[in-house]
């Protein structure tokens, strides 16, 4: 394999290509606009209807386990007020999602890839013409 495991979980939390490393995945200029491509290696980003389904759910996920737990812990345990728990906990249900928008992506796709490495193209030997690289 010219691409390892390993280069997937860095390029993933990098939030580079699988493929070429490049910075690539996110339009320039855009902040929540994925490339249908990466403009470097041709890569396709946007894969079947539904695929970032999942990094949908890794959002959630992250934010009630990352962020939401950790406020409902502090309530619990009097170390912040009803108040201020529940502005902090309205404030970050909002907020977290949008700002680990990218990385959420990234690491789906890092995900998609870690356990299929042969998808990608850098894996793959010459394709025959007319032939789909990313399935």
């Amino acid at each position: 394999m010219n691409v390892t495991r390993t280069q997937i979980l860095q390029r993933g939390l990098l939030n580079r290509c699988p493929n070429c490393g490049g910075r690539t995945l996110f339009r320039q200029g855009r902040l929540f606009e994925l490339n249908r491509e990466c403009p470097q290696c041709g890569l396709k980003l946007e894969r079947d209807e539904g695929f970032f389904l999942g990094s949908l759910s890794l959002n959630y996920g992250v934010t009630l386990v990352g962020f939401l737990t950790p406020v409902l812990l502090l309530w619990y345990f009097k170390v912040l007020g009803d108040t201020a728990a529940a502005g902090l906990a309205i404030v970050g249900a909002l907020g977290f999602p949008v700002l680990f928008y990218r990385s959420s992506r990234s690491w789906w796709l890092m995900c998609y890839y870690y356990f299929l490495p042969h998808h990608l193209p850098a894996n793959q030997g010459r394709a025959t013409a007319g032939e789909d690289q990313n399935t």
